[in-house]
């Protein structure tokens, strides 16, 4: 982590404050603010308090460490596409022909000896201080509390090591861990994730479950903490692939699991199967609350750290954030090997406001008629990628996928109902727009071919269209049309919801001739000239199978939120929204210089 700092302050991309900053909203508060600057960079606190607990911490809180592309690559030591470049090499190998052939393959095999992690017969820096028993105290971190409506404070950061019954597959995972007291964390593994597995392994075998959670460190473990590995590659495997040398581990003090030498923390304990907590609400990066639900839980055995720690955490909700650069990276890097199942796949990008597993966008080279659809169930079918809610396919042809200006239009262009797939399958288990939990709809869009060769719509002004809704239904509050010289025009409409969008769809097909695709929203929770905010909308609170309307030529969406009106059964959650009081007071402490235009343009 010292080692991160001094990088990061090499490159001018390190903002140091030196004042007292509570761990409680405060620091979260400040993090998530300078994210969403035009130049972000990391924030080290180095005087944290904790006013409820009436605690001053010696330990500085880093954050942000992954803030930025420039960032991101130092901690890689590289562009993410020359990873992805030796992984892909590595996947094409073939036999050498020549003698030189023989003698590069040689040297680059020679250097995958360091992939594999290294166990040292010692104790790791990460086991200067050593604490067991009564001296355990989750409180002596300072472990934040982001959001108001949080069920408490919980480790944003963890490095969650785990391993299978019988000791052969490891896993390095990144789940939310609530403090619930002085040595009790809860454990946050989504139920299709491999700790998971690995917990009902233990629960069928009736024995407690051995889990250590490092923070700090070399970022780079971190961020490998989130990479989508096939199930049974341990993750640290990247770590050595990148950095070209293996990660030294050292046996935690009171379990089997094994974690980098030099993290500056280590929790150590173990889960029974058979007691679960309720866990939450917290907010998540979907930028709602996720609802309480129960999950297993940790005791604490022994907390370990180094003398002088760092602990590292980020904040998530509403983006742009800090995993807008750790996606980045994520997808450059393992695009070669979503190629291997999807070979048609020539890039893909997932918008950060379609927060990752909401919304993708994939270039194919498309052979015959169907093809982006037979596509569509291979691509949901690939590990995380079966998460994904919204997937558009573009041909080859496509602007470039980082023109979204361009891309969209290519994208309108082609669409109509015969291009749409709508399916069903699994969900993130955050995604809470579903009727069922972990379940629900999905929409593929194959905007491949040039197939759309219906008449130009009638299109009139906004205040000339309003005039006409607002007659056929009183409760819209306002519209806004954007793309209206493509062949999908759309109009997004701000509606005072008093019953179900669909008989609102049903009353406005008169205005077919003037537009497509109607987009309705919450008028009291949207401002619809903001296209950003309202796609982050959208993509998170619709479910294909309920809420799109397709009649030819005249087709709606309803993102507005979900609630009795709708019969919707499960309970629809607030948005992360920031603590005014809060916001008010680090403005007046000269902790943030934002205006109301910054509050509202990211919906803070």
């Amino acid at each position: 982590m010292k080692d991160a700092i001094e990088l990061l302050k090499e490159n001018n991309l390190l903002k140091v404050i030196d004042q007292e900053v509570d761990i409680d909203l405060e620091m979260a508060h400040i993090a998530y603010i300078e994210i969403k600057q035009p130049k972000p960079k990391a924030l080290l606190f180095t005087k944290p308090i904790s006013k409820k607990l009436d605690k001053k911490y010696n330990t500085p809180v880093l954050m942000n460490v992954f803030g930025s592309f420039e960032a991101t690559k130092l901690f890689l030591q590289k562009d993410p596409d020359e990873i992805a470049k030796e992984i892909e090499e590595l996947l094409h190998l073939k036999p050498p022909q020549t003698f030189s052939e023989k003698l590069g393959l040689f040297a680059k095999l020679f250097d995958f000896k360091n992939i594999f992690p290294k166990r040292l017969n010692k104790r790791g820096l990460c086991q200067e201080i050593i604490k067991t028993k009564d001296e355990i105290n989750l409180h002596d971190i300072p472990i934040l509390k982001t959001w108001p409506k949080d069920g408490g404070a919980f480790i944003t950061m963890g490095q969650v090591y785990t391993q299978s019954l019988n000791g052969e597959v490891k896993n390095l995972g990144m789940y939310r861990l609530q403090v619930y007291d002085k040595n009790t964390l809860g454990m946050h593994w989504q139920i299709h994730k491999d700790s998971a597995t690995f917990f009902n392994e233990y629960k069928l075998a009736n024995k407690k479950m051995p889990v250590s959670i490092a923070i700090g460190g070399d970022p780079l473990y971190t961020w490998c903490a989130t990479a989508p590995l096939p199930h049974g590659v341990f993750e640290l495997l990247m770590y050595g692939f990148i950095k070209k040398e293996s990660a030294k581990l050292v046996k935690s003090i009171t379990n089997d699991i094994y974690i980098p030498w030099d993290v500056d923390f280590v929790i150590e304990g173990f889960v029974d199967p058979n007691s679960l907590k309720i866990e939450g609400p917290f907010g998540d990066h979907t930028g709602y609350y996720t609802l309480e639900e129960e999950y297993p839980y940790m005791d604490v055995s022994c907390i370990t750290h180094k003398k002088d720690p760092i602990y590292l955490a980020t904040v998530v909700g509403k983006p742009p954030l800090e995993d807008k650069y750790m996606g980045w990276a994520t997808g450059r890097i393992f695009l070669p090997l979503l190629k291997t199942t999807t070979p048609e796949l020539i890039d893909y990008i997932m918008p950060e406001n379609g927060v990752f597993h909401n919304l993708i966008i994939a270039k194919m080279k498309t052979s015959y008629p169907g093809h982006a659809k037979q596509f569509m169930h291979a691509f949901w079918g690939v590990g995380q990628m079966s998460f994904v809610k919204h997937a558009i396919f573009v041909n080859k042809d496509a602007p470039a996928l980082e023109d979204f200006d361009k891309l969209s239009d290519y994208i309108l262009d082609r669409v109509k109902i015969d291009n749409l797939l709508i399916s069903e399958g699994v969900c993130d288990a955050l995604d809470h727009s579903s009727p069922n939990f972990a379940y629900g709809g999905k929409l593929g869009v194959d905007a491949t071919s040039d197939n759309v060769n219906f008449p130009q719509k009638n299109i009139l002004s906004d205040s000339e269209l309003f005039e006409i809704v607002k007659k056929l239904d009183p409760n819209i509050i306002d519209i806004k049309q954007y793309k209206t010289y493509t062949k999908t025009p759309i109009t997004l409409i701000a509606i005072d919801k008093k019953e179900p969008i669909k008989n609102v769809y049903q009353k406005l097909k008169s205005i077919k001739k003037h537009t497509k695709l109607l987009v309705f929203v919450d008028s009291d929770k949207n401002d619809i000239t903001n296209s950003y905010m309202i796609i982050w909308r959208v993509v998170n609170n619709i479910d294909a199978k309920r809420d799109l309307f397709l009649e030819h030529e005249f087709i709606g969406i309803d993102a507005t939120n979900k609630g009795e009106i709708d019969n919707f059964p499960r309970r629809w959650p607030d948005d992360t929204d920031c603590d005014l009081s809060v916001i008010n007071s680090l403005k007046e402490k000269k902790l943030i210089n934002i205006d109301d235009l910054f509050l509202k343009k990211y919906y803070i």
